[in-house]
């Protein structure tokens, strides 16, 4: 076991530490107790919903909505989707998640019934969702018990999966023994996944469900361009996992993309994260001084402009008020085909 405790004393218990710094609610569940008045209150390990947690986020979200609502809503969020793909069932959820869920409730005023939005996720208020890490999930599949060294959820649901290595062990063995592992293994938990992150303490990379691990980036900075660059574990968690910077990730920031080879899904990488937000920082300042001119982002080629104009129009179009049009200008056919 001093393998394991070396790992868990060099690099967990810091993420930890710095997870309860951000915001979230920390719980060991190495010695899970299970029932209701449980560790986490999951009746089984081959459990990856933590139930309670999400009804009660639910019914906290949605103040004017029946328990019959709320239940319907649980069941729909948690109904097994095992037929699908992991990819489609990814996609579906996501879309319940922003959008809402459509529940049937009655009509006081006219009689009968009128279809509501439940809302599963305050976008507008980071601070109104329930954020619990926990560290060794263990999580029953099929053939398999796995237990990843992190797991994030957000109103219950299991949005981040972290797995760890020890200093000296490449982060690229998290990715390759552990979440590759798990995603076939226990494919459940990631139904509801924002975010992968693998990492050794020094190299950590961030990725989305569909990626390999050339697809898995480097998050260097926090806030700014202009910020020195550090490839840590922290700068990797307080860029992607900063309540409100996850939930802008997650919300703005992920598409889903059709290929030949099948669904794949695309998490913005850190330049097309600031770079977007820097732009309609810009934009907004612009409109207010009225001059009109919100400036210019700049990126290398190869470096995802395209994703990066469909990152920027969708959140403009989802969090700011306007009738908005964009005039998107090639210079080449294929990139029309492909924007």
């Amino acid at each position: 076991m001093s393998h394991a405790y070396t790992e868990d004393q060099l690099v967990e218990q810091p993420a930890i530490g710095l997870f309860a710094e951000l915001g979230w609610q920390t719980v060991a569940a190495m010695e899970e107790t299970f029932g209701p008045a449980g560790t986490l209150q999951r009746e089984t390990k081959g459990e990856v919903v933590l139930a309670a947690r999400l009804r009660a986020a639910l019914a906290t979200l949605n103040p004017t909505l029946s328990a019959e609502a709320i239940t319907f809503a649980l069941d729909e969020l948690t109904r097994d989707r095992s037929a699908m793909s992991l990819e489609a069932a990814n996609r579906e959820i996501y879309l319940l998640l922003k959008e809402g869920l459509k529940v049937s409730v009655p009509d006081l005023e006219h009689g009968g019934q009128k279809t509501e939005r439940l809302q599963v996720v305050d976008w507008e208020h980071p601070e109104h969702n329930d954020f619990l890490l926990v560290s060794q999930f263990s999580v029953t599949g099929p053939l398999y018990t796995c237990r990843p060294d992190l797991v994030g959820f957000v109103n219950g649901l299991p949005w981040v999966v972290i797995e760890l290595k020890k200093p000296g062990v490449p982060a690229r063995a998290a990715f390759d023994e552990n979440l590759t592992h798990y995603k076939q293994q226990i494919p459940a938990l990631f139904w509801y996944n924002a975010l992968l992150i693998a990492s050794n303490g020094t190299d950590s990379r961030v990725g989305s469900l569909t990626a390999d691990w050339e697809r898995f980036f480097e998050w260097k900075r926090i806030e700014r361009e202009d910020e020195p660059r550090r490839v840590s574990l922290e700068v990797m968690l307080r860029g992607t996992c900063n309540r409100v910077r996850l939930l802008d990730l997650a919300e703005n920031f992920s598409l889903f993309s059709e290929h030949k080879a099948g669904l794949v899904k695309i998490l913005g990488q850190n330049h097309q994260f600031l770079g977007v937000n820097n732009t309609i920082a810009s934009m907004l300042e612009a409109r207010k001084m009225g001059h009109g001119r919100a400036g210019v982002f700049w990126q290398t080629q190869g470096s995802g402009k395209s994703f990066s104009m469909v990152f920027f129009s969708q959140k403009v179009l989802r969090k700011l008020a306007g009738n908005w049009s964009f005039v998107v200008v090639t210079d080449r056919v294929e990139l029309d085909e492909q924007i």
